[in-house]
């Protein structure tokens, strides 16, 4: 690698999976990660082998599709940890286990109660025995920014002569400020003998609102690692967002001369992917890839993009993938036209899956009179319900106001058999769910209810996510729809067939 690449390495599987919420299945995890793979994602942190059988299968099963990035797993600095990832990694072309261990004082006296001498020595057999495996191995200091420098330096030089070709100094509370982690990235450069031998890495969390800017002030004390998310996403306040870091970099040369391999173009592409994989909206304001990160409404800012762009816009907005086409379009559009839209909008489907998608786009055009790129997104990404999920939306009529009852008729197709019920609530959404309910009964607890409109304008889909939670997981389903209920409905069934798939040994929902 040249000192003036920049390579990303992507946790959006990891690290961003584990947040409460955000957790996806496996044909969700191949989608995200064959992407990150096209974007030119240099690392995909593929999960945490060991953390679970289901982790284990993501890992394996992402080694063995990915074509041109690293795939990594996460390992705690314990044998069977390190096995477990090795054996995740087997199909890998480019392997990478990531081994790590706390350094920090008040990790070591009360979360680990251990000595520091005795971390050191953990650190020396942790990272051999991973090198046993493959040649590319990461060791991270957890809690590196609350660490004495003194200390963290002998544990970076330990890691490298122990075989580790990649140190991370992970801020992981996002504790730290960019002077001060410059200052940390600087020292170890300079004071670690063997630093020569590896790359630094840095790895920011974002509970102070400071991730992005910490690392790029560590890119520029020398690391030449940065490990981030798409849109941001991760435990407590989220990760460093890699479209804000790439787009930094790619947006002033003059204070970062480096590059990446990363396709820009792809930014929104794996934003929208996320966002409907997950459930988790980006805020408007998002940087690079919020809703409003291009929109002008003053006047004076409207004058001057007009004028010219660059009055006003430091990027353009096709060069992180958004298209400015409105309506694109319609219920007399035939198969070819709506092939060459998924194909612009960046989006590679089999036979299959195109004929679906044109199906479910031909019903939308039925009820919808415009057809903007933000709703074949938004068709495109969406789950397809399987003949086989046992509970499957059928029909639903709601009488709401504030005069008389407020009810929810429900019809749904469980287990092929179709059952009516008729419920009254506290407002038309309480009704919907308390029918399905009804017909389903169960213990899962709701955590959270979003609607995002996928377009402007009365007739504009809604994109609903639901959260349950049982005594085990948190679960998200999604649903999209014209009518704001019915894409309600559509996602509780979602998340309800989710869960059962994650809970094998459920009992029958059928009564």
């Amino acid at each position: 690698m040249t000192q003036d690449r920049i390579i990303i390495f992507d946790t959006t599987l990891r690290d961003g999976e584990q947040s409460p919420g955000n957790s996806m299945n496996l044909e969700e995890k191949l989608l995200v990660a064959d992407a990150l793979d096209a974007m030119g994602v240099d690392i995909i942190e593929a999960g945490f082998a060991m953390a679970s059988n289901g982790d284990f299968e993501a890992v394996h099963a992402i080694a063995k599709r990915i074509k041109h990035s690293v795939v990594c797993s996460l390992a705690r600095a314990k044998v069977a940890d390190i096995e477990r990832a090795a054996e995740a990694l087997k199909p890998a072309k480019q392997p990478r286990i990531h081994t790590f261990m706390s350094t920090s004082p008040i990790h070591l006296k009360y979360q680990f109660r251990m000595e520091e001498d005795e971390v050191l020595d953990l650190i020396a057999s942790t990272v051999k025995l991973a090198r046993k495996f493959t040649d590319n191995v990461e060791w991270s200091a957890m809690d590196a920014t609350r660490t004495g420098i003194d200390y963290l330096c002998k544990a970076m030089e330990t890691a490298i002569k122990a075989g580790a070709t990649t140190v991370n100094v992970p801020d992981t509370v996002g504790y730290t400020v960019p002077d001060e982690y410059y200052t940390i990235i600087s020292a170890i450069k300079n004071r670690v003998p063997n630093i020569d031998k590896a790359i630094i890495s840095t790895h920011c969390q974002n509970d102070l609102g400071l991730a992005t800017a910490n690392s790029l002030a560590a890119v520029r004390a020398g690391a030449r690692q940065i490990e981030c998310t798409i849109n941001g996403i991760g435990e407590r306040a989220g990760n460093t967002a890699l479209e804000e870091v790439v787009m930094a970099i790619h947006t002033r040369k003059d204070l970062y001369p480096f590059a990446t391999n990363i396709k820009t173009d792809h930014i929104m592409r794996l934003s929208r992917l996320v966002t409907s994989v997950t459930g988790q909206q980006v805020q408007n304001n998002k940087a690079i890839v919020g809703a409003n990160a291009f929109a002008h409404e003053s006047g004076i800012h409207q004058d001057g993009v007009l004028k010219h762009a660059g009055t006003y816009e430091i990027m353009t907005p096709e060069s992180v993938g958004l298209t400015r086409s409105n309506l694109v379009m319609g219920k007399h559009s035939g198969r070819h036209a709506f092939k060459d839209k998924i194909k612009d909008l960046g989006f590679e489907l089999g036979d299959n899956a195109l004929e679906e998608a044109f199906a479910r786009f031909k019903d939308l055009a039925d009820k919808k009179k415009d057809i903007y790129d933000e709703d074949i997104i938004a068709l495109v990404d969406a789950r397809t319900v399987s003949k086989s999920d046992p509970i499957q939306f059928s029909a639903l009529k709601v009488v709401c106001g504030t005069i008389g009852e407020q009810t929810a008729e429900l019809t749904l197709l469980i287990n092929g058999k179709s059952q009516t019920v008729k419920v009254e609530g506290v407002g038309s959404v309480d009704a919907t769910f308390k029918a399905i309910k009804t017909l389903v009964p169960h213990e899962a607890k709701l955590k959270l209810y979003q609607v995002h409109g996928v377009t402007q304008g009365t007739d504009a889909q809604a994109e609903v996510t639901v959260r349950l939670a049982d005594d085990t997981r948190i679960i998200n389903g999604h649903g999209s729809d014209t009518d704001t209920l019915v894409a309600s409905a559509k996602a509780y069934i979602d998340a309800l067939c989710r869960l059962q798939v994650a809970r094998k040994d459920i009992e029958d929902i059928a009564t």
